[in-house]
């Protein structure tokens, strides 16, 4: 699958540009080919074959596109993980791996202090120049952890051997990715190359002249999905490390990027820039707005650029999707060809058009859509019953067949284009000294996505420093999934049979007892890659 693809267009397209980096650097596809080769090499030496995981826990970088490419050129399966983990989170995500080999960033490292790393053979650590690498402090024993300097997969070699290399199948699995916990801790999706391939096609707006824009991380499909599809369609792309509305325009007109997709609150922050008189000059030609929020059209007008959305999850393959500048609010677009979509009820009924329920789907295609959730039988037998998909998301269809996003059934939350499960969340606040119980859950944000809310009841006695709560979260939690607002009350409410009634708690919403982490000046950011 990936090995033909990049001979075929490394020969076809010796010299078209392939990507196009923050440093300067330029890729054709004939160096692409080139470099995968090397770093393959270099991964088949430290024992990596068909079917092997390699853990990648890296940035967007040109790295780390390399290592997408090079597991897949043996065969092997690329599992990144999220550049934000820490504590539990990251201790739960190495032990679901199963990988033999990680691949971290050298400023990463210290995090992995105290967790169990015995189960890998080799930990490659990677950093931006060899004064980094000696800047960094850890408790990590170099021998004890097997260490290994990441500079070697960067370096020249003769290719791998190609007598080790096996056929590999388009239903075989190239990609692990972790998907939001529902009423449990996080699942691994297993992605297969069809389904990768699936997903591409059902983004239109890139063809071989096109070049798209990698803002979206690398450790979520739809990151990885970008890097797909730009070589798929033989176009191009220009890699980021994140999105930033401060220099997103500059971005645009220095790789001249004709296509993008923007998640949940990105729109909003470009809008909120002051107008300027040259708003429509530049290459951009599509955006993808997922989700389509009411800013759309004016998006469109103001920057002069067909804006389009979609529907998709990590277990599926972007079923839907809409026609250029959709007008009504909510909408997700039309079923793709290929694609069965219903809306059912809590039997698996299907509801008539204009009920909401939940959207449940089928491809046509084997193994166009996942299959299962890694290790997690009960979790797959629930999510795949009765031979549907179900999203966990409450759909309406209307008489022409447009589907419209209701809200969602499952008790998860989408911040900054993030998934965050509540139960991890509640898990990691119920620690803290004195906190009796909690629930965590969604509250409309400022920019058509979720933020968090925080109720917690506390032991007798025990004084609430918020602070100290914050303080304590950032360090076992990604910046995302702390909460912005915490409300502290006597006892959560509960039914009868002793649950938090999580929709009264919704219901209620941010009252005068809620307090707000923002307006008390504690603002959290991501993890910022080469700064000191």
């Amino acid at each position: 699958m990936l090995r033909d693809c990049l001979v075929q267009r490394a020969l076809r397209h010796p010299r078209r540009t392939f990507a196009l980096f923050e440093n300067g650097e330029v890729w054709t596809y004939c160096d692409l080919l080139e470099h995968v080769r090397h770093t393959a090499a270099h991964l088949q030496r430290l024992g990596v074959g068909l079917g092997d995981v390699v853990l990648v826990w890296l940035p967007n970088s040109m790295m780390n596109l390399r290592l997408l490419f090079a597991a897949n050129y043996l065969g092997a399966v690329y599992a990144p993980l999220n550049t934000e983990y820490r504590g539990g989170l990251l201790a739960d995500a190495l032990r679901a791996s199963e990988a033999r080999l990680l691949v971290v960033h050298a400023r990463l490292l210290p995090r992995l202090s105290g967790l169990e790393t015995g189960k890998f053979e080799k930990i490659v650590v990677v950093a931006e120049d060899d004064a980094a690498a000696a800047e960094i402090s850890s408790d990590l024993d170099p021998i004890r952890h097997k260490l290994v300097d990441g500079a070697i997969l960067a370096q020249e070699a003769q290719g791998p051997d190609e007598r080790r290399l096996a056929k590999v199948n388009p239903w075989d699995v190239h990609a692990l990715i972790a998907t939001s916990g529902t009423t449990g801790p996080s699942k691994r999706v297993p992605i297969t190359y069809i389904q990768t391939h699936a997903t591409s096609e059902g983004f239109f707006a890139q063809t071989e002249t096109d070049r798209a824009l990698l803002n979206l991380p690398l450790y979520h499909v739809g990151g990885i999905g970008i890097a797909y599809r730009a070589l798929y369609r033989g176009g191009s792309l220009a890699l980021v490390e994140s999105f930033s509305a401060r220099t997103f325009w500059a971005t645009i007109q220095r790789f001249e990027i004709t296509t993008l997709t923007l998640l949940g609150a990105m729109a909003g922050f470009l809008l909120r820039e002051a107008p300027r008189d040259d708003d429509t000059r530049h290459s951009l030609k599509h955006v993808v707005m997922v989700p389509l929020g009411p800013e759309a059209a004016l998006f469109s007008r103001r920057f002069g650029v067909s804006v389009y959305t979609v529907f998709n999850m990590t277990e599926v393959s972007c079923p839907i999707v809409s026609e250029p500048n959709p007008e009504r609010l909510g909408i997700c677009g039309r079923a793709r060809d290929g694609y069965v979509l219903r809306i059912v009820d809590e039997h698996d009924c299907e509801v008539p058009d204009g009920n909401a329920g939940e959207l449940v789907v089928r491809a046509d295609t084997p193994w166009a859509i996942a299959t299962e959730y890694l290790n997690d039988p009960a979790a797959t037998a629930r999510a795949w019953r009765n031979g549907w998909f179900h999203t966990g998301d409450r759909f309406v269809r209307d008489e022409e067949g447009y589907f419209y996003f209701v809200d969602r059934l499952k008790d998860a939350i989408r911040r900054r284009g993030e998934n965050i499960s509540a139960f991890e969340v509640e898990a990691v606040i119920a620690t803290f000294e004195g906190v009796r119980e909690v629930a965590v859950i969604a509250v409309p944000g400022e920019e058509s996505e979720d933020e968090v809310l925080a109720a917690l009841s506390f032991t007798t006695g025990t004084a609430i420093d918020y602070a100290a709560l914050i303080t304590f979260l950032a360090s076992k939690l990604p910046h995302f999934m702390v909460p912005r607002y915490v409300r502290v009350m006597s006892e959560l409410p509960k039914t009868s049979s002793h649950k938090v009634m999580k929709q009264r708690l919704r219901d209620d919403g941010i009252n005068d007892e809620t307090w707000d982490r923002e307006r008390a000046g504690l603002r959290l950011r991501r993890t910022r890659f080469g700064e000191p």
